[in-house]
């Protein structure tokens, strides 16, 4: 009896195993939220898609009708014996098999624990996955209409509209709010074919939104129209007699083949019918229409044409960018993607550029009235390479041989950036600056020109952006997520601000109501003109202030702006990795290091074997020199030396051209030069200068004897290169 209770656990335990998926170890089935549930029996495994398609280790080699979905069996188990060596950041178990596509993170999950760990999965082009830290974020609501009550726009329940893990919006209308989980079943109810926001009815954008948010859309018929025999009602005819007074013996459902009795369905609506005999219609009648279509129309049973218009053009609406659909059929193996610097980051959009260049000419200094030219061509294509040329000589102060070169593309998108800074869409103090309210720019439309002009300057290698105050680089790509504002985060030294700042300074709830007496007219446009019994009420009063400020009054500004920053791509990068490019826009530039000037460089070598014994200890020579540069031991510093070698004084955001390179300057023989061998002092050190080639980024390094010689060397040519060409200071 006992063996025979232990044989029937046993089948009993074996059985349940097989029920779980074997991926992340639950007999879930849920379809909507974690996929189809296949179950071979042969093999003795059951797995969830969404499992197989997020695991990091497996792939799809098989064709659509192999193993499961073209997963091989054995690519599957394989996947299940490398998970069990990893631990789940949720539930502590082993056999995590999805983790965080940022390189540097080592966080894993089970999917079903990646969602209630708020991981993000996206069914598209890899299928990466991403923990809270890395995931994409929506923007800040950017909808017009602020005031209607906010519920699930799919199960209508109420809804805090403040963007989260859970909660999404739909990026076109920006008033459809909605739950993750109630867009994920919509989603795979409708397919693709149907899956569209259900208030604005847009398709191609709402789709691509919501695969960057993690939502599956199946690649198939809406489930309702793979149902069988779902519309056989439609085959059936409409056969009864709606007369006032039916004449046939047989009743009003009666119909006969032809003749007199009959029904005739009205040709507009086809809902109503009558018998030919009961309306006083002649034998050889087919067209008739009842007598409501009749009242809807011009009286002779014919639609009655309403006056269109042509189509609408918004005046915001200046240019249109078609988006890219990811195709989500398959998964394929290809190198793993990775965040890397912003660098690396917007070096990937550099191959959106392409030939012929565009001719930008620059009258003086005036960068940004040449780059608002460009952009507000009719024939503008922010595809094509920029081709610099300044005009005016005497305000430009480059040489004759490089206006025309790439320095003055980079001298360029240097004022470009300057002058953005101090234009009027743009206020505070310098270093952080916040977006401003300006009729004249919106009339414009200023803040797209300038936002697509910002895009274009760190694609085409211009300078980092820096001037960013946090709250504004919050406001548009929602880093940190979901944080609210405070009255720090507001411009200083403006009306509003002095205002949000003496009803926070009240000490008293009587001091508090004289402020906001004061300030009545603010807290109405504010909508904030509220009744406080007490000064526990004040701290959400001023947070409706500052975000009022901040977010609500500028919709349209930020809404524009976004719309500009998306040129090439630029504002999609960004929003995938906010914590990676928070440092080009908030940040003055980068602080140049001699670790950053020995990896800007690359070093060739001779490949004569006598040349290359003296060009090596040169390039110790050099490393010593930077560091001594970058702690003042130098009559030159690093930024000097960088423009020296590059022409420029700064870092670039992103390069489109090759990196600087470095070779080195071998000394002619004794002989040419007039020295004799037996000679004490060294004839390499005589007259060796470093040169360089701005316009190729190459820099000539001398070989001499010793440090000393070469440290001389390098701070005469250099200051005296410093003194002819301007600098960026």
């Amino acid at each position: 009896m006992k063996k025979k209770a232990r044989r029937s656990q046993e089948t009993h335990t074996n059985s349940v195993q097989e029920e779980c998926c074997a991926l992340c170890r639950c007999s879930d089935d849920d379809p909507a939220m974690f996929g189809e549930k296949v179950t071979l029996k042969e093999h003795k495994i059951s797995v969830h898609y969404f499992c197989l398609l997020t695991s990091c280790g497996v792939y799809q080699r098989g064709e659509e009708d192999e193993g499961i979905f073209g997963f091989l069996v054995e690519d599957i188990k394989q996947e299940v014996r490398r998970s069990t060596r990893l631990t789940c950041f949720g539930c502590k178990k082993k056999g995590a098999c999805v983790g965080c596509n940022v390189r540097s993170c080592r966080k894993m999950v089970h999917f079903p624990c990646g969602r209630k760990q708020m991981f993000v999965s996206q069914f598209t082009g890899l299928f990466p996955s991403y923990c809270p830290d890395h995931s994409p974020s929506q923007s800040l609501c950017t909808g017009l209409d602020i005031s209607l009550p906010r519920s699930c726009s799919i199960c209508l329940d109420s809804i805090d509209p403040v963007l989260s893990y859970s909660i999404l919006k739909c990026p076109s209308c920006h008033t459809s709010w909605f739950h993750r989980d109630c867009v994920q079943r919509q989603a795979h109810s409708a397919g693709l074919f149907f899956f569209r926001c259900t208030l604005c009815n847009n398709k191609e954008h709402f789709q691509e939104e919501m695969l960057r948010m993690g939502i599956y859309i199946p690649e198939r018929d809406a489930s309702w129209e793979l149902e069988a025999n779902a519309y056989a009602e439609l085959l059936e005819v409409y056969k009864r007699c709606d007369a006032l007074t039916c004449l046939c013996n047989n009743g009003r459902t009666h119909s006969a083949k032809s003749g007199w009795f009959e029904v005739v369905r009205c040709r507009l609506c086809g809902s109503r019918g009558t018998h030919r005999k009961c309306s006083g219609l002649k034998l050889d009648t087919k067209d008739w229409a009842c007598s409501d279509c009749t009242q809807a129309t011009d009286g002779k049973a014919s639609l009655v044409r309403s006056p269109q218009g042509g189509p609408r053009r918004s005046l915001l609406s200046k240019r249109h960018r078609p988006s890219v659909h990811s195709s989500i059929s398959c998964k394929r193996p290809s190198l793993p993607e990775r965040s890397g610097s912003p660098e690396e980051l917007l070096q990937s959009l550099v191959p959106r550029l392409h030939p012929p260049s565009v001719q930008v000419e620059v009258i003086g200094d005036q960068a940004l009235s040449a780059g608002l030219d460009l952009v507000r061509r009719a024939d503008f294509d922010p595809t094509q390479t920029l081709s610099v040329r300044f005009k005016d000589i005497d305000q430009t102060p480059l040489p004759n041989h490089l206006w025309d070169s790439d320095t003055a593309k980079e001298y360029f998108l240097k004022l470009l950036m300057q002058q953005i800074q101090e234009c009027v869409v743009f206020e505070g103090p310098d270093g952080s600056k916040n977006l401003a309210l300006d009729s004249e720019a919106l009339r414009e439309d200023l803040y797209f020109d300038v936002g697509c002009l910002l895009a274009l300057s760190l694609v085409h290698g211009g300078p980092p952006v820096g001037f960013f105050s946090r709250a504004l680089y919050q406001c548009l790509f929602n880093y940190p997520a979901n944080r609210p504002l405070n009255v720090t985060h507001m411009t200083p030294d403006t009306h509003f601000t002095h205002q949000v700042t003496r009803i926070t300074e009240a000490e008293s709830l009587e001091e508090l109501k004289e402020v906001m007496a004061v300030s009545w007219e603010y807290l109405e446009l504010a909508g904030c003109n509220r009744p406080i019994s007490s000064l526990k009420e004040r701290e959400a009063l001023v947070e409706d202030l500052v975000s009022f400020t901040m977010i609500t009054r500028m919709q349209l500004p930020l809404q524009r702006f976004r719309e500009g920053l998306q040129t090439l791509g630029v504002f999609d990068q960004v929003q995938l990795f906010p914590s990676v490019f928070c440092g080009i826009f908030c940040e003055a530039g980068d602080h140049l290091t001699a670790q950053t000037m020995g990896q800007l460089f690359t070093i060739n070598f001779s490949e004569q074997e006598e040349k290359l014994n003296r060009e090596t200890p040169v390039v110790t020579f050099w490393r010593h020199f930077l560091l001594e540069c970058e702690v003042g031991r130098s009559s030159i510093s690093l930024q000097d030396l960088l423009h020296f070698a590059t022409g420029s004084a700064k870092l670039p955001a992103v390069s489109a051209l090759s990196s600087p390179s470095i070779s080195f300057l071998h000394p002619l023989a004794p002989s040419l030069l007039g020295f004799k061998e037996g000679r004490g002092v060294d004839w390499r050190d005589e007259g060796l200068f470093p040169q360089s080639e701005p316009v190729s980024k190459h820099l000539l390094l001398p070989v001499t004897s010793s440090y000393q010689a070469f440290k001389s060397s390098m701070e005469q040519a250099i200051s005296h290169h410093v003194h002819l060409l301007p600098t960026d200071g």
